[in-house]
């Protein structure tokens, strides 16, 4: 399956892989897509900050930055860069396992890639809600 999980200037190792490549394809599937091409690059911060500035013209630091690169619809074909660091300090800050934090964060990046948004409030909750249904899936699996 078309989906890959790569590091950049940190050492980390993303446990369960192949479930996660089915989880992945499962969300993709129940929304009517297909993953044609999908790479996760997990991070440092200072990685993506360099990324959110020189890309985004945004001088912050972010978990996540989502790059859709399909030209067809219903194909899912993107890079998704995360902070691990990010991701760890949120799951301290909201006390949870790191696991259901990285699972919440990478489901982030595919629903971006599907459509939904999260600026405004309806769209953040709509977000959250996916998120939450992408990571009961996961335990399920």
């Amino acid at each position: 399956m078309p989906v890959n999980f790569f590091t950049e200037d940190i050492s980390f190792s993303l446990k369960e892989k192949r479930k996660r490549k089915a989880w992945l394809k499962q969300l993709a599937q129940a929304e009517d897509n297909k993953i044609a091409d999908l790479n996760y690059v997990f991070c440092s911060d200072e990685y993506l900050h360099n990324i959110n500035v020189e890309y985004l013209d945004h001088n912050t630091y972010t978990d996540i930055i989502t790059f859709d690169n399909s030209d067809e619809e219903g194909t899912i074909e993107g890079d998704v860069f995360i902070s691990i660091e990010r991701v760890k300090e949120n799951a301290e800050t909201l006390k949870i396992q790191l696991e259901k934090e990285l699972s919440r964060v990478i489901s982030h990046g595919l629903f971006h890639l599907l459509g939904y948004k999260d600026k405004s409030k309806t769209e953040a909750s709509l977000m959250r809600s996916k998120e939450d249904f992408a990571i009961n899936l996961f335990d399920e699996i």
